[in-house]
């Protein structure tokens, strides 16, 4: 199934969504295309752009504290599929709360990091200077740009003039 990249009316990419609902979004007038492929959409009695990237209109506001739920798959993304605590990629990767949930610690972006099954084992239910570790990155929410890698495996190379600049913020939050 083709997919069509969304942009706010700033030009920040959003998500990805079906050619069908960028369809309907356009004909809607609620956004613009901005990059079309060359085989158009037909319906009996008209043809239309078929949107490869599309441009909304009106400017959407993005609460980033509501931005994204948390999953283990955008978790290990965001931390380059690596223990944030010894930085090895090899072995059971596993989801780790930085302040315990048993302490009062919250499963939001900024205490949820990608764990090594041992180091995970030997932080426990403590906090890690307890037990002299210590976290390579602060944790983040990711840049919306994860979620598209992850809704898009294979970045169309159209695409990438929109994410560019993204690319590199989202590694660095890594």
């Amino acid at each position: 199934m083709q997919q069509v990249l969304v942009l706010n009316a700033s030009y920040e990419p959003l998500n990805v969504t079906t050619v069908r609902r960028a369809h309907v979004l356009v004909f809607k007038g609620k956004a613009e295309v901005i990059e079309e492929l060359e085989e158009p959409l037909r319906s009996a009695t008209d043809t239309y752009p078929r949107p490869h990237v599309i441009r909304l209109v009106q400017y959407v506001r993005v609460p980033r504290t509501l931005q994204r739920k948390i999953s283990r798959r955008a978790l290990f993304a965001r931390d380059g599929w690596r223990c944030a605590y010894c930085g090895e990629t090899g072995g059971r990767l596993t989801l780790d709360h930085v302040v315990p949930r048993s302490r009062g610690g919250e499963s939001v972006w900024e205490n949820v990091v990608t764990s090594c099954a041992p180091c995970n084992m030997r932080k426990g239910n403590r906090l890690p200077e307890e037990v002299s570790m210590s976290l390579r990155a602060k944790p983040r929410p990711p840049a919306p740009v994860l979620f598209i890698h992850l809704a898009t495996p294979r970045i169309p190379n159209r695409w990438q003039p929109y994410l560019r600049g993204l690319t590199e913020a989202s590694t660095a939050t890594a």
